[in-house]
């Protein structure tokens, strides 16, 4: 589904503007805007039909773009082509132009990290705890939130092994252990927190109970699915809901305990990740 209402049109890049719409739970970027930064042709539209004739519609391949209805200069709703974040990558390198190099060579540095990580896996830990860093984590808050992600990859890895590959039916296994720890499904919870974007990650934005409570939702029903050795989805889903209902019980303890709800609204949406950075700068 296109979501026009919920969220901005339009992001800018180097003060220049590409229209974008939530379509299928990602974001599309408009062809047409994208060539223009990079070439700054005077006629976009027809740059992009050669590329497209050169690249892909003259070799055969598959397209990597859809068409979706966005603002055009007269305010009216017309198709487009338009890519998702991944193609627009694809895009950036089929396009002959200096002002696109940077991106190319980001893609080459990525790609070396991504080799380098499968091969040692630590350096991937390291590179997202430097990416928490940057962004202003306290740095407790940070070594639970990597050692939550160890444990939910321990979790996904099991579900896959069992039969269950759909990322959708991760969401839903997902929901059932959330709702059973929290009360709430991962979606209900982000909009208590007042976490409006998509790309926002409720966990990016927990406490540090709220982090404990969902290890140890997930890492009981890692337990509980290899003790019964369940199999498939209906029987993941089971194993789901009492590792969430375990962490639920722990919850319901320690409020009774303390006096007062863990279930917080509180965020992250605070921190300032560029003015970290320029801390950071400073310091060196």
């Amino acid at each position: 589904m296109v979501d026009t209402e919920s969220h901005k049109g339009l992001i800018v890049f180097q003060d220049r503007k590409i229209r974008r719409l939530w379509y299928n739970q990602e974001w599309f970027y408009s062809v047409v805007d994208i060539v223009k930064i990079l070439t700054d042709s005077p006629t976009p539209r027809q740059y992009w039909g050669k590329v497209k004739e050169r690249e892909f519609i003259a070799l055969e391949l598959s397209p990597i773009w859809v068409q979706l209805k966005m603002p055009a200069e007269d305010d009216k709703l017309r198709y487009t082509d338009c890519v998702n974040t991944k193609n627009a990558f694809r895009l950036i390198q089929s396009i002959p132009s200096k002002k696109a190099e940077p991106f190319k060579m980001w893609l080459a540095q990525v790609g070396k990290e991504r080799i380098e990580e499968i091969e040692n896996p630590e350096l991937a830990q390291d590179r997202v705890k430097e990416y928490y860093e940057l962004k202003g984590y306290p740095h407790d808050w940070i070594d639970k939130r990597l050692r939550g992600i160890a444990i939910r990859q321990e979790l996904t890895d099991e579900w896959k092994f069992r039969g269950v590959q759909e990322e959708r039916d991760f969401a839903i296994l997902t929901n059932e252990i959330s709702k059973a720890t929290f009360g709430k499904t991962v979606g209900e919870y982000k909009q208590f927190k007042g976490l409006k974007k998509p790309n926002q990650n409720l966990r990016d934005h927990m406490t540090d109970w709220e982090l404990i409570l969902t290890m140890v939702g997930e890492k009981a029903t890692t337990d509980i699915t290899i003790t019964k050795d369940a199999q498939g989805f209906d029987q993941c889903k089971q194993s789901a809901k009492r590792g969430g209902q375990i962490a639920d019980n722990t919850r319901k303890e320690l409020e009774l305990e303390i006096g007062k709800p863990i279930v917080s609204r509180e965020n992250y949406l605070y921190l300032n990740p560029e003015k970290k950075k320029k801390i950071i700068s400073d310091q060196k």
